[in-house]
């Protein structure tokens, strides 16, 4: 085994640029959604992070609006795949908590550094305290089987998606998502926001 990180009373294997080369081979930079996943998906999608600071959340706590946002998008990732352990991917901002301070960083897409861990569902859920912005998920995450992948690269205020036609029509019906298809082609950047 490599190396590996501890928490909750157990050690998490570590990824390297092994883990991700499959992704960084194969996303160049760009507007489109081959920017954030490698074209290799039966469909794609863009997933919007809800605007918590114009107060129309009832119950008035910005963090509770990401984390019903997390719990449901890492819940329809769940179903949409086979039990098997995920990679979680924490973007290294400068900004923001990746969870393994002194663990060695994985450059992916531009040179940019992450913090690589294999846990899964839960852990993608409880590791990462929410913020305003991103919320508790995960900049990175794909199953063992690579049957999907969701990314939020550096400055955007959505996701992009990569899976089967099945998993993102689940998403697509999830009205807290605010999930649009993409098609690869097309620029990634949803509507009213600006991509960086």
């Amino acid at each position: 085994m490599g190396e590996s990180v501890e928490r909750d009373g157990r050690r998490w294997p570590l990824g390297d640029s092994g883990t991700v080369a499959w992704i960084d081979g194969a996303t160049p930079a760009g507007v489109s959604i081959s920017a954030a996943v490698p074209l290799r998906y039966e469909a794609y999608a863009t997933s919007s992070t809800p605007a918590v600071d114009d107060g129309s959340e009832p119950t008035g706590d910005p963090d509770a609006v990401l984390v019903r946002y997390a719990e449901t998008l890492i819940a329809i990732l769940a179903r949409g795949s086979a039990p098997q352990p995920w990679w979680l991917g924490y973007l290294d901002t400068g900004a923001h908590d990746v969870v393994f301070p002194d663990a060695p960083r994985t450059t992916l897409y531009n040179g940019w550094p992450y913090v690589l861990v294999q846990a899964g569902p839960r852990e993608a859920l409880t590791w990462r305290a929410p913020d305003h912005w991103k919320g508790p998920l995960p900049d990175l995450l794909f199953p063992a089987d690579r049957s999907w992948l969701v990314s939020q690269l550096w400055d955007d205020d959505w996701r992009c998606v990569g899976a089967s036609r099945a998993l993102v029509a689940a998403l697509l019906a999830a009205p807290l998502l605010a999930a649009r298809e993409v098609q690869p082609d097309e620029d990634a950047t949803p509507p009213g926001f600006t991509a960086s």
